[in-house]
C-alpha cells in the first residue's frame, strides 16, 4: 500500500519537543513546550535466575525487559489506555519513516476485512520496533533514551512468570493506523501471557486474534483503520528462572539534539530513518536484536 502523507503530523512534531537537551521526556512532563507527542513501540523479554524472593525476582526481570532492545530503563512507567490520537505521531511511520516502509519492502502477513468489507493489510511490526531501537538506543549504545527518572506515560502490558515446569512467556503488540488521522485515533493493542496460563497457541494465531480484536473495536467505535502493524516475541523459561514479557508504547517528546541542524522538528516527517541518522552523524548501531539476547546473571 502506498504511504498516504499526513499533513497534520508536521504540526504535531513541531509541538513535540521536550526541555532536556539530549534525552526524550515523558509526554506532559513540565515545562510543556507544545501539545504534541511521539509514540514509539517496543517488545522485550527479560529473565533472571530465581534466587531471591518472588517479588524481587519479578522486579529484576521487569527491569531487564525495559533494558532489552530499545532502551527505556530507569523510567517511572505510567500506564495509559491505548491510543495515539490526533495530537500524536508514530516514530518510524509518521516521522523518520523506516526505510523498508518508505521503499515498499514490507509485505503483509495476512489481509482481513474490516466492518465495511474493505480489506486491511496486517503488516509486520519489525520496522517500527527497529525505529524505536534506533531512536532510544540500546543498553550499551545509548542515543536519545528517556531522561532517567522521568514520568513516562506508556500503553503497556506485561506478564511475569516463575514457572514450576518449563513454560513459554510471550508478548504481542499492534498498532492500527486510522484512515482519518485528523478526527480519529490510532489504536494500540498490547497482550502478554504464558503457556502455563493460556495453554499453547502459535504466535500466528495470537496475532490473528489481536488483529480481529482491533477490527471489532473499529466497528464498535465507527473508526476505519487502513493498515495494522503487529508483532510478537516468545521465550521458553525453565524452572528456576523468572521471565517477564513486556509490550509497550512510550509517549514522549523529542530532545532538541534529535533535530538535525538547520531543520525544524516537522522536517522529520519528510525524512526516512536513515536520512535522520545521517543528518545527525549518528554512529551506526548493531542490528536490531529481533531474537532474544540474554543478560548474564
Amino acid at each position: 500500500m502506498a504511504h498516504i502523507p499526513d499533513l497534520r503530523a508536521r504540526d504535531v512534531v513541531n509541538n513535540a519537543i521536550g526541555p532536556f537537551p539530549k534525552n526524550c521526556a515523558g509526554y506532559m512532563n513540565p515545562p510543556v513546550g507544545g501539545y504534541g507527542y511521539i509514540a514509539a513501540l517496543k517488545l522485550s523479554i527479560g529473565t533472571v535466575v530465581a534466587d531471591m524472593d518472588e517479588g524481587l525476582d519479578g522486579i529484576v526481570s521487569y527491569d531487564r525487559a525495559e533494558c532489552e532492545d530499545a532502551y527505556i530503563g530507569q523510567i517511572n512507567m505510567l500506564t495509559a489506555s491505548s491510543f495515539c490520537g490526533v495530537n500524536g505521531a508514530v516514530w518510524g511511520y509518521d516521522l523518520a519513516r523506516h526505510d523498508d516502509l518508505a521503499n515498499g519492502l514490507i509485505q503483509p502477513k495476512m489481509v482481513l476485512p474490516r466492518h465495511d468489507g474493505v480489506p486491511v493489510p496486517i503488516m509486520p511490526l519489525d520496522p517500527l520496533l527497529d525505529a524505536a531501537y534506533r531512536l532510544f538506543g540500546s543498553r550499551d549504545e545509548r542515543r536519545f533514551s528517556p531522561l532517567p527518572g522521568a514520568m513516562v506515560v506508556c500503553a503497556n502490558k506485561s506478564q511475569t512468570i516463575n514457572p514450576k515446569v518449563e513454560t513459554t512467556v510471550w508478548c504481542a503488540l499492534a498498532i492500527a493506523i486510522a484512515e482519518d488521522r485528523s478526527s480519529t485515533a490510532n489504536l494500540f493493542i498490547e497482550d502478554a501471557s504464558d503457556t502455563e496460563t493460556t495453554g499453547p497457541a502459535p504466535l500466528e494465531e495470537i496475532e490473528r486474534n489481536i488483529a480481529l480484536s482491533i477490527l471489532r473495536c473499529g466497528r464498535d467505535q465507527g473508526v476505519a483503520y487502513r493498515e495494522i502493524f503487529i508483532g510478537s516475541k516468545a521465550l521458553t523459561i525453565p524452572h528456576g528462572h523468572v521471565g517477564c514479557a513486556l509490550a509497550c508504547a512510550p509517549y514522549v517528546t523529542l530532545p532538541p539534539a534529535a533535530i538535525p541542524p538547520g531543520c525544524e522538528p516537522g522536517d522529520l516527517t519528510e525524512m526516512t530513518l536513515s536520512m535522520w541518522e545521517n543528518q545527525l552523524g549518528l554512529t551506526p548501531m548493531r542490528p536490531y536484536p529481533g531474537v532474544y539476547r540474554a543478560f548474564s546473571d
